[in-house]
């Protein structure tokens, strides 16, 4: 499996576009590196960017953009809202796929030494990678800032962990590290108050505020674990804002942050217009702020992905200060493979045509799993229409929860669409391998038994997914709006067609594979899918008809 790492560099530039063009023109020059979003700030000035790769090519990427930003950027002529104390600022490298934190901070490490020797820079470490536990925290290092830093490196206690101590006029320092991955979220306030937004920042802030209680300095922790927060003014909106770095969104998840600094807010008479996200946010943070906004209005989360990333959207008003596009916004978007869903992107009438035509694929296997999906679909919409009942009010999330379990289903099916006809083509990749050698010829029959393998267990999960989905399917025909009942019948005779089609490309590609102990014992579990799918279809649509009566 490949390590991927993600960096999140910090640049003391928010206005030149070309500056900032030209840094990030370095990253792309890396093979290996993929540039993912760049978000430049006017009033901070001062430009997030976002980009992921392989451990090598992440530090390659960055060490040619602190290279770059070094030779565009003048601090000393630098004014912005955020802290700061360098053209890279700050530089973190975040494990992102098959890598520990241990790793990441290894290779964290490795860039600082390599920035600091070559580009005879000040650097310092924080976070994951800095060992000295006393000097690892952000702000602690930036105390003082640009300006400040002059006297500050020449301390003993902040000498640099690389590089000379000796503070650069034109540069200043860089601090590189490694830590989990960080959202930057600003919530927007309807005052142009910087004290009344350091107050209501100071109020959810882990750290608290401090005060002084007969002689004595007391610290009262604010409501909000793992968030760091400042209160400041942004001129280019006009307003003021509580910027917030949630360092561990497990812990305080952006939806409780923004509830969170809305109560605090209204206690102060003040209220929140609205927020944005400074760089990305991964998929799941989105996922489940829809649903926790859908939960407070007592609807459905059975919902799709769209709907859910929607609802959260609108709840928190992303869009307030500009447009907020979730694909180039939500990490595994920007990640994703488009040929992972070439079949389920298109529209019906082009799938019916493709299916339709001279080509192979997509076949049975990929038709199998959309006929469950579409079952599992339908099923989840009576579930929905079940919750969202008049006079049903009290059942909601019974129905909720059997709407989320049917959307899992259908998401799991669709995937599978796509993941059928890549089977096929593996197959159609591995007979076309050359044989005109020994050695050939034993690696193009390990490809083709491998492929062949690939191409046996796809249709087999589509099976059970299938199968699973007729627990909603029943329960749906039992329970749900008796006005569906008819779509909880149709859903059942998908599931069926679904699970007995993919089991039919189970046992037509089990014919060709060598592994004999495998195939009789994937087709001994098919038939009893199989077989329990069968009886489990003629109870529901016995319910069914039943109450359809006539």
């Amino acid at each position: 499996m490949q390590q991927l790492i993600e960096c999140v560099p910090n640049f003391s530039e928010g206005n030149d576009l070309n500056i900032i063009k030209q840094i990030t023109n370095e990253i792309e020059t890396i093979e290996g590196a993929k540039l993912l979003n760049v978000d430049p700030g006017k009033a901070t000035n001062r430009t997030v960017v976002t980009f992921v790769g392989t451990p090598e090519a992440v530090v390659d990427a960055a060490f040619r953009a602190i290279k770059k930003a070094g030779e565009l950027i003048d601090m000393s002529k630098h004014k912005g809202e955020h802290p700061r104390m360098g053209a890279t600022d700050v530089c973190p490298l975040i494990p992102i796929a098959n890598i520990s934190m241990e790793e990441t901070a290894k290779y964290a490490q490795q860039l600082a030494k390599r920035v600091a020797d070559e580009l005879n820079l000040p650097i310092y470490l924080y976070e994951a990678a800095q060992p000295d536990k006393s000097r690892n925290n952000l702000s602690v290092i930036r105390a003082g800032e640009y300006e400040g830093f002059f006297k500050k490196i020449k301390l003993p206690e902040w000498k640099p962990d690389f590089g000379p101590a000796e503070f650069d006029a034109k540069r200043g320092a860089t601090v590189i590290g490694a830590r989990d991955f960080l959202v930057a979220y600003n919530i927007n306030l309807n005052t142009t108050s910087v004290r009344r937004a350091n107050a209501i920042a100071f109020d959810v802030r882990e750290a608290g505020r401090n005060k002084i209680e007969n002689g004595k300095s007391i610290n009262t922790p604010g409501s909000l674990k793992s968030v760091k927060a400042i209160g400041w003014y942004i001129e280019e909106y006009g307003i003021a804002q509580i910027s917030m770095n949630l360092t561990n969104i497990n812990v305080t998840p952006v939806h409780i942050a923004f509830d969170e600094v809305c109560k605090k807010a209204e206690a102060r008479g003040i209220r929140v217009t609205g927020s944005e996200l400074v760089g990305l946010i991964p998929l799941k943070a989105m996922l489940d702020a829809g649903k926790y906004f859908l939960k407070k209005q007592q609807r459905s989360t059975g919902v799709s992905e769209k709907e859910l990333i929607k609802i959260a959207v609108k709840s928190m008003g992303l869009e307030e200060l500009g447009k907020f596009n979730p694909q180039e916004r939500i990490i595994e978007y920007l990640l994703q493979n488009k040929s992972d869903s070439k079949l389920v992107s298109m529209s019906l009438s082009d799938f019916a045509d493709e299916t339709a035509s001279e080509s192979p694929a997509p076949g049975g296997g990929s038709i199998s799993a959309y006929t469950g999906a579409l079952g599992a679909s339908l099923a989840t919409m009576v579930a929905n229409l079940s919750s969202h009942k008049k006079g049903w009010d009290e059942r909601w999330e019974e129905f909720s929860n059997w709407a989320e379990k049917g959307e899992n289903y259908k998401n799991e099916l669709i995937k599978l669409v796509d993941s059928d006809t890549k089977a096929f083509n593996q197959i159609m990749l591995a007979f076309s391998l050359p044989k005109s050698t020994e050695q050939e010829k034993t690696a193009r029959t390990k490809a083709i038994q491998d492929a062949t393998k690939f191409a046996i267990e796809i249709p087999f999960k589509v099976m059970q997914a299938s199968y699973s989905a007729m627990e909603v399917i029943k329960a749906m025909a039992e329970i749900g709006n008796p006005n569906s009942v008819s779509d909880a019948g149709v859903a059942a005779l998908c599931a069926r067609s679904a699970v007995m089609g993919a089991f039919m490309n189970v046992r037509i590609n089990a014919k060709d594979f060598d592994d004999k102990n495998f195939v009789s014992d994937i087709i001994a579990k098919g038939k009893e899918i199989e077989n329990k799918t069968i009886g489990l279809e003629e109870e529901i649509l016995k319910i069914v008809n039943s109450k359809i009566g006539i």
